[in-house]
């Protein structure tokens, strides 16, 4: 897959490789009894820079409060980190599913601040790495999403210092681009 950089910005995103739209894998089977959001681990590790550094500390990762999807806007300073008890130095490590309802052609575009890598259906979606504030990198990807239907979600996510924020936007076929809503997050209790 190829790497495509955008000009004047400092991380990347996943780009499909010229052969058209990324193929995104339905959960098989489908899940059922999944209860709203998603799940978050949390791990307090000491100074992070890039993505690298937050999986280094996975292995001290404790169970959090749910998340409500990526929706957490840019905060204040000296606000809790999403659900977590901390406002700085936070690694999450993200799990859950997120349904389509609709198969088709999809975009897909994240803000974060700091770092955030993202797959969806077994193939990273997003990656833009190390500190920066609450931005995106612009990408707007095509995803052939096969069915309707859940699709697994892993990601991981760091705050260094200062604000914090998460967010996703897609484009549903036929539609304009909107706030991803909270309804469509699910995850195994």
């Amino acid at each position: 897959m190829a790497f495509m950089m955008v000009a004047g910005l400092a991380g990347h995103a996943l780009a499909a490789d010229g052969a058209g739209p990324v193929l995104l894998k339905p959960a098989d089977p489908q899940p059922t009894g999944l209860s709203a959001g998603l799940a978050v681990q949390y791990a307090y590790p000491g100074d992070m820079r890039y993505l690298h550094d937050a999986e280094s500390a996975r292995g001290r990762a404790e169970d959090g409060p749910p998340l409500i999807g990526f929706d957490y806007p840019d905060s204040f300073q000296g606000a809790k980190v999403m659900t977590s008890t901390r406002t700085v130095r936070v690694a999450a490590f993200i799990e859950g599913y997120i349904r389509f309802d609709t198969p088709g052609i999809w975009r897909m575009q994240f803000h974060s601040n700091d770092g955030l890598s993202v797959s969806i259906g077994g193939r990273e979606v997003y990656r833009h790495d190390g500190r920066h504030a609450c931005n995106t990198e612009g990408w707007k990807n095509e995803f052939e999403v096969p069915s309707a239907g859940w699709y697994p979600v892993k990601a991981t996510y760091f705050q260094r210092l200062g604000t914090s924020c998460m967010m996703m936007q897609w484009q549903p076929p036929g539609r304009n681009m909107t706030w991803t809503p909270t309804d469509v997050y699910g995850f195994k209790p």
